[in-house]
């Protein structure tokens, strides 16, 4: 038997989600050393299924009033240190024909009580400032909502803890829990990808895996109880809407519009699922059929608006009094094992959102950092991110340099960054069209945000997220992976089916009308261009067979 190689470090964090990644850039900057795993890439879990809303926390103000605390002291937060990450959009409450406008004032009140700024508007105010709203509603009111990029922000976090020495182990699975006594002293874990077997060593292991970290729990033989509840999103071809729309009433499914990048989409609805479910996840007609209908309520131009793709992810709730996936808190629930259960040596993370990753991470740092005798204080909320240093107003060193780039990679990755593309002719060479990725930005990807496959190029840059869904830009993107990733012309290929495996996933539940056209038209382009007909063949590999037969 070989060798088993060994890292140590002073803290393991299992998980590569937006907490996950905080967590890592956190510790990085108190000057912890440590090692963040993630089974597969950043942000590839539940963090990258969400809509992407910059909760101003008015969502939950009238039903949770702390969670909404925690989203408006977040919402400013992000806004300073992650402004690459965010667009400001605002975003509209919407009393429709059906609804109690009664119901307004109760939620501008738990609003207010919250620190949430709002402005009562008129119907007609309300469409000049939406002109795709529903025009029979009654009334509306203004809270500062917005956008954010999760994927930039995991980026962005694991870009700045690499630069502070931390050090990041993609496609690596967690099979056990290094146990010594009441201590656990790290894990043992699986390359995904070599099926090389290694071992992390550490003061303080943290369960960051957000609905996964039931499964991590176990193999210390400690119960947790987690929640699963499905929520499921469609993706529309551009964008609808500039503003986020909400039904002002108690959350309840389809009631947000959120406009993202060149796209909009409608969510969520809220389906309490097995725990083994959790990941295999389909969405069903019904679902799909409430999302459109309910979301045409907030914008009726969304009826005639072809869809590109369904989704969900699990919300990690933890069940800690019973309830279902709407009604329980959103909630942050940090637990000290050693406290808990008498387990030294290991932490959870559970609960919360996209939202709170932040404070989430510092609220476990402090922990974490507390035990390994370090007094550095949290900084996260002051230091902006990589690629968010000049719209914070450090723009004294910026290049004087004309410099080749648009408004898209820029926003995606900030001016600095941007500014190291490669200035050839190559590089400036747009590659995806519908998202405007070029590609000095797809070697940027490759060789410094952690990029592996076209998958993973997806949640860095939005290739093949535009309107053609990748039929054109990724079969130029995979040539690339043989040019700056060490990849031979069969590996390339094989990302590109692998891409497009993925793809067929969210397409599949949709695949009527335009989007059933679109796909046909795809399937032969490839046929015929490169003689793709193996796409059967490679879903015989998956679990649930049918999502790859056309």
């Amino acid at each position: 038997m070989g060798k088993v190689t060994r890292f140590n470090t002073e803290v393991l964090i299992i998980g590569g989600g937006a907490t996950g990644t905080s967590i890592m850039r956190d510790c990085a900057l108190r000057g912890i050393t440590c090692i963040l795993l993630d089974k597969s890439d950043i942000a590839s879990g539940t963090t990258g299924r969400n809509h992407g809303l910059l909760h101003s926390g008015a969502r939950y103000a009238v039903t949770d009033a702390e969670s909404a605390r925690e989203c408006i002291q977040e919402n400013k937060i992000l806004k300073h240190i992650a402004s690459h990450c965010i667009e400001e959009t605002n975003g509209l409450f919407i009393t429709l024909p059906e609804d109690d406008l009664d119901f307004q004032q109760t939620f501008m009140t738990a609003c207010a009580t919250a620190g949430i700024d709002t402005q009562r508007l008129t119907p007609q105010q309300a469409i000049e400032l939406e002109p795709n709203v529903n025009r029979s509603l009654l009334g509306a009111v203004k809270v500062p909502d917005g956008t954010l990029d999760p994927f930039r922000l995991c980026a962005s976090n694991v870009l700045d803890a690499k630069n502070h020495g931390a050090q990041l182990l993609t496609y690596s699975m967690v099979q056990s829990l290094i146990r010594i006594g009441d201590r656990i002293i790290g894990a043992k874990c699986l390359n995904t990808r070599t099926n090389e077997q290694f071992e992390v060593y550490a003061q303080e292991v943290i369960n960051a895996a957000g609905i996964w970290g039931k499964n991590i729990c176990h193999y210390a033989d400690l119960n947790v109880q987690m929640l699963p509840a499905k929520g499921s999103l469609l993706v529309f071809e551009h964008r609808i809407n500039d503003l986020v729309i909400n039904r002002c009433r108690k959350p309840a499914d389809a009631d947000i519009l959120v406009p993202g990048d060149s796209i909009s989409l409608i969510g969520t609805t809220s389906e309490e699922i097995d725990y083994n479910d959790i990941d295999s996840l389909k969405i069903s007609e019904k679902e799909v059929n409430i999302l459109i209908e309910e979301g045409a309520k907030l914008a009726p131009i969304l009826a005639q608006t072809r869809i590109l793709r369904a989704y969900a992810g699990v919300r990690p709730l933890v069940d800690v009094g019973g309830g279902d996936g709407r009604n329980i808190s959103r909630g942050i629930v940090l637990l000290d094992h050693q406290q808990r259960d008498g387990l030294a040596g290991f932490s959870s993370i559970l609960g919360g959102k996209l939202m709170t990753s932040r404070l989430m991470a510092e609220m476990t740092t402090d922990l974490v950092a507390s035990k390994l005798g370090n007094i550095n204080s949290c900084t996260t909320h002051l230091q902006p991110l990589p690629g968010s240093v000049i719209k914070a107003g450090n723009n004294k060193n910026k290049s004087k340099q004309a410099v080749f780039t648009t408004t898209a990679a820029t926003h995606r990755h900030g001016e600095n960054a941007v500014a190291s593309f490669d200035q050839s002719t190559k590089g400036k060479s747009i590659v995806c069209e519908c998202e405007m990725v070029s590609v000095g930005e797809i070697e940027y990807a490759i060789k410094q945000l952690d990029v592996t496959n076209l998958v993973d190029l997806r949640r860095r840059t939005r290739l093949g997220m535009g309107s053609c869904q990748g039929e054109l830009c990724t079969y130029r993107a995979s040539s690339l992976f043989c040019d700056f990733g060490n990849c031979s012309g069969y590996q390339s290929s094989q990302l590109l089916m692998q891409f497009f495996e993925e793809r067929w996933k969210g397409i599949k539940p949709v695949l009527f009308g335009d989007a059933l056209r679109e796909a046909e038209f795809t399937y032969w382009l490839y046929e015929g261009l490169f003689g793709a007909t193996d796409i059967n063949k490679l879903g015989e590999k998956q679990e649930d067979k049918d999502y790859y037969e056309i």
